[in-house]
């Protein structure tokens, strides 16, 4: 019996070995042009690599049948397109097409909802599909550097479970509205897009979990004020850019200094040149919206009396708001209904 049970132990070993290698089919780095025959059953494979070939096109029929693949790795070909075809892939978590020549995506991609991480580096892409945000609601890794990329697509405000996104080495002029909706998001680089990023919303300032922020190389002047809400910061690069606000005097002592200064700034309470503060005229857009429950405020200034507006959560500091307005301004909150909320209280 105990020889059986041996000889039935080594049969499951050779299966199981057989049965991963069934599984992950590699054929990079083989200089290939064309795809060779498979000789597995196509839905049995969770991961193919492709890397490192002469690729120019993969098969519609080849990924069409690929109904388990998790990982798919195509990066360092000659690929102008990816296949229509993608979108059955609908177990896919794993996209990496860096390296290759592609202008645009498929707007099938975003039919591969279970996708986590999506890498496009070194490509020719002008431009995202127009919806990817909506469907992509599992996308935790969004890389899109080295590119000729003049914006992102609105729907990128929709990547609620996006922990880095990698958008530097292109030609952003702009951020989409809404940033204070990634919520997750923790790395955001944006640097070396020159002369074509001259100024950054003052949504970054919301980004509760956001830890590393590089918007070096480009052509800013002032970052946003609201950079002093975000507590979690430990690193940020501005060099390489014409700042004014904050001085280079503050710069050069580093994230805190920068942070502290834009925070005092924040809480300035004197107009100037007859303007509202940003966080004035932001808090006050919020209200118009009636996304935001706060209060108005009336104090004395050197200018005279003016009028503010005060978050229910805050406390008041010798006249001033303090500037914890990260948990005031999350999404949930500001997206919530007015009795939805009084019903939580």
């Amino acid at each position: 019996m105990r020889m059986e049970k041996r000889a039935q132990v080594e049969k499951d070993k050779t299966q199981k070995v057989e049965k991963d290698k069934a599984q992950k089919v590699d054929l990079s780095g083989m200089s290939l042009n064309t795809l060779p025959n498979p000789t597995t059953e196509l839905f049995c494979i969770t991961k193919l690599d492709l890397s490192n070939n002469h690729l120019e096109s993969i098969p519609e029929s080849l990924i069409a049948r690929l109904l388990n693949l998790e990982v798919l790795d195509v990066h360092s070909n000659q690929l102008k397109v990816l296949p229509n075809s993608i979108g059955c892939l609908m177990k896919l978590k794993v996209l990496n097409v860096s390296s290759n020549l592609i202008v645009s995506l498929p707007k099938t991609i975003e039919h591969c909802s279970a996708l986590e991480e999506l890498s496009a580096n070194f490509n020719q892409l002008t431009r995202l599909p127009d919806t990817i945000g909506y469907e992509l609601t599992n996308l935790r890794i969004l890389s899109v550097n080295s590119n000729k990329l003049a914006f992102l697509p609105s729907s990128t405000s929709h990547l609620t479970s996006l922990r880095s996104l990698d958008a530097r080495l292109n030609c952003l002029t702009s951020l989409p509205d809404g940033l204070e909706n990634l919520i997750r998001l923790q790395s955001l680089d944006l640097s070396q897009n020159f002369h074509h990023l001259c100024s950054l919303p003052f949504s970054l300032g919301l980004l509760v979990s956001l830890t590393d922020l590089d918007v070096s190389y480009n052509n800013l002047a002032a970052l946003p004020n609201s950079l002093g809400c975000l507590t979690k910061l430990r690193t940020l690069h501005v060099e390489g850019n014409p700042l004014v606000s904050p001085p280079m005097d503050v710069v050069s002592r580093g994230v805190n200094a920068m942070r502290e200064y834009l925070s005092a700034r924040m809480n300035e309470t004197g107009k100037k040149d007859g303007h509202a503060s940003t966080k004035t005229s932001f808090i006050g857009k919020l209200v118009k919206c009636t996304t935001f429950s706060g209060r108005r405020i009336s104090s004395a200034g050197l200018n005279g009396e003016r009028e503010e507006f005060l978050p229910p959560d805050y406390r008041l500091v010798q006249g001033f708001a303090t500037p914890k307005h990260v948990g005031t301004f999350s999404p949930r909150r500001l997206f919530s209904s007015r009795k939805s909320r009084s019903l939580k209280l």
